[in-house]
């Protein structure tokens, strides 16, 4: 059962690292931010601090450099996304990580990393929730990587079973919650033609040819 266990985590600790890679690469080298949120990408960065945090008080290591290169990814991101948009692009950035990142603050206060680690695995709803507000708001996809969503659902996956098999109600939480909001994203994605999900309507195929 541990090197089961061991097993998810190394493979769950690639994938989170991983995640973050094709959006960062993809809005570096197109500038193009159609459907990305900027507050999806503040509440990343402050969210993986918390995770940072998280794993280091409660002995997780593997959360330790999966976080470390998700902040880097998502501070790439956040940079060229302000390259891309401009001064706009501010204040999304500024709710996410100084507003919504700010969630488990209160449980800290109340009671202390134990109570403040269930709502670290909660918040990674928070997290997720305005890409996922992004793509329902839109069908012009075409800044959204579906390989970083393809990853998130994995990832989520295996932190789920991992969460269930130690025992940590933060990391179950965060499981749990990352399958169903990165499935919403990669459903909305296949809706719209993003490649490489079948193109449902024929006539959206040159359109969508080079959105992947």
């Amino acid at each position: 059962m541990q090197l089961l266990l061991n097993f998810l985590v190394v493979v769950a600790t690639v994938l989170g690292s991983w995640m973050a890679f094709p959006q960062a690469r993809r809005i570096a080298r197109t500038r193009r931010v159609d459907g990305v949120s900027a507050t999806w990408i503040g509440v990343s960065l402050a969210i993986n601090s918390w995770w940072l945090t998280y794993g280091l008080v409660a002995g997780i290591w593997a959360l330790v450099p999966v976080s470390i290169i998700s902040l880097l990814l998502y501070g790439v991101m956040a940079w060229f996304f302000v390259l891309s948009v401009g001064p706009a692009a501010v204040p999304g950035l500024a709710l996410g990580v100084f507003g919504l990142g700010m969630v488990p603050l209160p449980f800290l206060l109340i009671g202390g990393w134990e109570l403040a680690g269930v709502a670290v695995g909660l918040s990674y709803g928070v997290q997720l929730l305005p890409a996922v507000v992004a793509s329902l708001r839109t069908s012009a996809l075409s800044g959204v990587s579906s390989t970083t969503w393809i990853i998130a659902s994995l990832e989520a996956v295996l932190w789920l079973a991992y969460g269930l098999g130690v025992g940590d109600a933060a990391l179950t939480l965060a499981g749990l919650v990352g399958v169903v909001m990165a499935s919403v994203i990669l459903v909305r994605l296949a809706i719209t033609g993003h490649r490489p999900f079948v193109v449902l309507d024929p006539r959206r195929r040159l359109e969508v040819a080079t959105a992947g």
